[in-house]
């Protein structure tokens, strides 16, 4: 799998004109790589995420994912929201297989694809409950458990933990870590958490403010991948550079020995 965003500029019409929320976007995101956006509010990260979930069109540039230009949405991208967008009515096995029902796959491979994946992200055992009866990690892990159905070539996260404790936030983190490790998935995700940005990726795309242009490109190489790691001064230096970039006052890159 190869995404890549070509020369990828947005812009929206008001009364005072254009106005150009993204500006000269290029990436390129390989098979198995963890990509995180990271920017302040109004660096287009959410406008960025629907130009390559295929709901909304570029106005200049292009989105590619094998070389096929992204012209909509389509099963080979997997999305996961901050809110969790189940529905309410439907128990976890439901909501699980709902994109492979509009998909028109038959009751017994929707039942078998969507238990498979309950089981992967550990939800097996709630297969019956409600949305309401789940905690905000567990409805996550649905909407996640949904998203990998359609067995997408890359996964797009808007946010995912952005409105969870910061105890099952941490615990969400290491699940999505371990997941990717397990699965070799392909993660394209945005937040405007820096430290979560450095914790899960290996590499991040640094968003400047509107219009939103890549300001730089970091690779991060941590030593691990536990939350022991963050007490380490390599994570704090990629922290704080990370951080200088979003204030507007860019420092030398980390060096990594």
């Amino acid at each position: 799998m190869y995404l890549q965003i070509n020369k990828l500029y947005k812009n929206f019409d008001t009364k005072q004109g254009p106005l150009v929320v993204l500006k000269d976007i290029n990436m390129n995101i390989q098979q198995g790589e963890f990509i995180c956006a990271v920017g302040a509010s109004g660096s287009g990260k959410s406008t960025l995420l629907r130009q390559i979930a295929g709901l909304d069109t570029p106005t200049t540039g292009e989105v590619k994912i094998d070389d096929v230009c992204v012209t909509g949405p389509g099963p080979d991208r997997g999305m996961v929201f901050q809110h969790y967008t189940l529905f309410p009515w439907m128990n976890v096995q439901e909501n699980t297989e709902f994109g492979l029902k509009l998909q028109g796959l038959r009751k017994q491979e929707r039942r078998e694809k969507a238990s498979y994946y309950l089981n992967v992200v550990g939800l097996t055992q709630f297969a019956k409950s409600l949305p309401k009866e789940l905690s905000g990690g567990m409805k996550q892990r649905v909407a996640i458990a949904r998203a990998l159905t359609s067995e997408p070539k890359v996964m797009l996260m808007d946010e995912p933990f952005g409105a969870l404790d910061i105890h099952t936030k941490e615990s969400m983190q290491q699940f999505i870590l371990e997941l990717w490790e397990r699965t070799n998935l392909t993660i394209f995700m945005i937040t405007h958490d820096v430290e979560e940005a450095v914790f899960l990726s290996n590499r991040i795309y640094a968003l400047s403010a509107r219009p939103g242009t890549v300001s730089k490109e970091i690779p991060i190489k941590l030593p691990e991948r536990t939350q022991n790691v963050k007490r380490l001064s390599i994570f704090h230096d990629y922290r704080d550079e990370l951080m200088d970039l979003l204030r507007g006052h860019p420092k030398e890159a980390v060096a990594v020995a």
